[in-house]
């Protein structure tokens, strides 16, 4: 929805753009070889994949190549802003959804948690370091920085923090037979 939109992306994202304009690849290509490189990079950061991380692979990139077609890309910037705040929300669902189900950290999720390992920095360093570079990178590369990245950096963490809280009070618990 933040690609449609057109204001701005997220951090990854503005990654995917760029790279997928120098190797002349769809988005979704694009961030399919990103998951593949960072998923290297926790071999030496001694992280462990899940089912969930392998999903998240390959469910990521294919969403962003088959839905953007049928997105909405709005005329006005009021209505852009509102498909972005709406991707936002979105995406923080989705990801409470698959951090809940305890499958396996997505690939960027994993190099966070190694690196703050390794590092002995706060996660939140870590994570805005890496955010941050990733950004930089993209926008060299020609990805679309703007204020739907901002508002994706500033918006994501209290999206997935909520809808985890909304989660765990709509779903049972399960019991466990003794």
């Amino acid at each position: 929805m933040l690609i449609a939109a057109g204001i701005g992306v997220s951090p990854w994202t503005v990654l995917g753009q760029g790279i997928s304009k120098v190797l002349n690849l769809s988005i979704g290509k694009a961030t399919f070889l990103i998951s593949l490189f960072v998923l290297l990079c926790w071999i030496p950061l001694r992280q462990t994949p899940g089912i969930g991380t392998i999903l998240n692979v390959i469910i990521i990139a294919t969403v962003l190549d088959y839905s953007l077609i049928y997105l909405p890309s709005p005329e006005y910037f009021s209505s852009k802003l509102i498909q972005v705040i709406a991707g936002v929300l979105i995406t923080g669902f989705g990801g409470a959804i698959y951090l809940i189900a305890n499958l396996g950290p997505g690939p960027r999720d994993g190099l966070m948690t190694g690196l703050q390992e390794l590092t002995d920095l706060p996660i939140a360093w870590v994570r805005s370091g890496i955010e941050l570079s990733v950004i930089l990178l993209g926008w060299i590369l020609g990805g679309i920085f703007g204020i739907g990245t901002i508002l994706f950096a500033i918006g994501i963490g209290p999206s997935v923090a909520a809808n985890i809280y909304f989660l765990k009070i709509m779903l049972p618990k399960r019991q466990t037979r003794k």
